[in-house]
């Protein structure tokens, strides 16, 4: 066996396992937390009092117009300089969160404005508030609509929590780094890293597409009745 394969071969489970411990449950919170903050942002940015919608705007601005590595540096590097010092999973959670709740207002609050007019109004005949219309009516469609971007989202933030490793969060990337100190073949330790993101992105762009078509069938259906 070539000793490159033989080294892969040794060095699969350590990333595996830092993969299925560290980069999916960094993932799956950082998602679940940003879209439930952009789902707030996005909302205040409709229905929302002015001084507070200048507030959700400045902080869109801001994330989306600096880069995350830099708002994860801020975060865990620069803060303990006013006496906030947060461990490294807890500072890539939130530098995730806020970067995905930035981004994903703006899916979310393009696909509300997307609905049309007379679905308000039809919601607002039958005697609904326009929190049970947003509930009832826009939401179930405004979530067909924004799907495949939340979906990209979800999948981008799986390749940048390679960006953790910087904070040292023990995660794909950074295990590989780890390995490749040692064994001094970091083409070889990168390579199958990209690899594994490559499998995990793989495999969520599949479950995408077929989330995509049972929501697709669900709403012909609908139609149909």
């Amino acid at each position: 066996m070539p000793a490159w394969l033989h080294l892969m071969g040794e060095s699969l489970w350590p990333l595996l396992y830092a993969g299925l411990v560290f980069t999916v449950p960094l993932t799956i919170a950082s998602f679940a937390l940003g879209l439930a903050l952009a789902f707030a942002v996005a909302l205040i940015r409709l229905f929302g009092p002015r001084w507070a919608v200048k507030i959700v705007r400045f902080y869109v601005w801001l994330i989306r117009g600096s880069p995350l590595l830099v708002q994860l540096f801020v975060i865990f590097y620069g803060l303990p300089s006013v006496g906030i010092v947060l461990d490294p999973l807890t500072a890539a959670i939130i530098g995730f969160t806020l970067n995905v709740g930035a981004y994903n207002s703006e899916v979310i609050r393009g696909a509300i404005e997307s609905i049309p007019t007379g679905q308000w109004e039809a919601a607002y005949s039958m005697g609904m508030t326009r929190s049970q219309a947003l509930r009832r009516t826009i939401m179930p469609q405004a979530s067909r609509i924004a799907l495949p971007a939340l979906a990209n989202a979800f999948i981008a933030l799986v390749k940048d929590t390679s960006l953790a490793a910087v904070l040292t969060v023990p995660e794909i990337f950074q295990a590989a780094q780890r390995i490749a100190s040692v064994t001094y073949e970091p083409l070889i330790l990168y390579t199958e890293a990209a690899l594994i993101y490559l499998v995990f992105s793989s495999v969520l762009s599949s479950a995408q597409v077929q989330l995509e078509k049972r929501l697709g069938q669900h709403a012909l259906f609908k139609r149909s009745q």
